[in-house]
């Protein structure tokens, strides 16, 4: 009697879910005047054997950084593909596309594309997030020669502003905007990768260029070794703005740590690489990599930016992406975040069934004991 009663508790705790979830699978979003509809986020249970990884340009942090983590994150049931991409918004559009299944992206572009803002003419649903792992700075370099010395120097001058669409693209423009300029009317906007940036500013037919990566840059610590160039303060005004306007946005200082002809701090900001996985992936597997990410020895020191993984600070800056299901659960584990709904009542279903099983061990054991005292008797 008691079986059944908790497995009817069971089955109204999950109707009761059902229906609090919403049962039509849509959920309704407004734009404007225009009511949209998106698919509630929906997670299938595919093992892949031969993960693609989206990350940005071969010269820049995010494929030197996917090379070197995802070695350590295969294991003998599947590897990695490293692809070099457009960036963030390729990425996550890849992914969508099932072109990828896990990427590396900027924690702002990855907000845009959860809400179908900023270049996404939807949102887009089918990806989760598993960890944030390094802080990207927002460059501004400029060649010595330009004379370019604050962002309003920037007014007339030949710019890169990443390629189009990417996160870099978006961080240029804001900071652009919140030292007044507009980009298609004040500057002449060149769209570039980091190392087509590097190569022009080597060649002179660019005055400077906006970089968003974990520094070191390759592309710019290679400009460095034939090109005179400098590392722009983008200046407390700036700085206030964007921070009052974009809440993902934090302040960082950049020396000669990050670069060796960086000679007095740099006053710029900064926001958070992250890697992400398609929905389709298994939460086992979505575990088991989150897990490697975190409990393998060697990963601190496989890359210069992973030495600054910090997993007690690693959701903070996720906003409103959801963690896959697989990443959620060893989060909750290790007390990063609190255990879900689901999870308690897992929990509770178990310790349930232990009391109903060691119940019914006592009355078997009282039964068993009576029977031989009155064979005895």
């Amino acid at each position: 009697m008691k079986k059944f009663l908790a497995i009817l508790l069971t089955l109204v705790l999950l109707v009761t879910c059902f229906a609090a979830c919403g049962g039509n699978g849509t959920e309704s979003t407004t734009a404007g005047n225009e009511e949209t509809t998106a698919a509630d986020v929906v997670y299938g249970d595919t093992t892949f054997t031969n993960i693609k990884v989206g990350t940005g340009g071969n010269t820049g942090t995010y494929f030197a950084f996917a090379n070197a983590s995802t070695q350590l994150l295969a294991t003998d049931a599947y590897k990695f593909e490293v692809v070099s991409t457009g960036g963030s918004q390729a990425n996550i559009e890849g992914i969508d596309d099932g072109d990828y299944h896990m990427a590396t992206v900027q924690n702002d572009v990855m907000n845009y594309a959860y809400s179908g803002t900023n270049g996404f003419a939807a949102p887009i649903k089918t990806f989760s997030a598993i960890a944030c792992i390094y802080p990207e700075v927002c460059q501004l370099i400029a060649t010595e020669a330009s004379g370019i010395k604050t962002v309003a120097d920037l007014a007339g001058k030949n710019v890169a502003i990443g390629d189009a669409g990417s996160g870099v693209f978006y961080n240029a423009t804001q900071i652009l905007a919140a030292a007044g300029l507009d980009y298609e009317k004040d500057i002449k906007a060149t769209f570039a990768s980091f190392g087509d940036s590097a190569t022009q500013l080597k060649d002179g037919t660019i005055d400077a260029a906006f970089i968003t990566a974990g520094t070191p840059t390759t592309a710019i610590t290679e400009l460095a070794t034939s090109t005179k160039c400098v590392a722009v303060d983008l200046g407390d005004a700036v700085i206030t703005k964007l921070m009052n306007d974009y809440p993902f946005y934090t302040k960082y200082e950049m020396t000669s740590a990050d670069y060796d002809f960086i000679t007095e701090k740099v006053n710029t900001v900064a926001i958070m690489a992250t890697y992400v996985v398609t929905n389709e992936m298994s939460e086992a597997q979505a575990y088991e990599i989150t897990k490697n990410l975190w409990e393998n020895e060697d990963m601190a020191t496989c890359h210069a930016k992973a030495a600054q993984l910090n997993i007690n600070t690693t959701v903070d800056g996720i906003g409103d992406v959801p963690l896959h299901p697989g990443a959620a659960k060893y989060y909750a584990e290790k007390g990063i975040i609190e255990a879900t709904a689901e999870d308690t009542t897992a929990v509770a279903d178990d310790t349930t069934v232990a009391a109903e099983e060691t119940t019914v061990a006592e009355e078997t054991t009282a039964e068993e004991t009576t029977a031989e005292e009155t064979t005895a008797a």
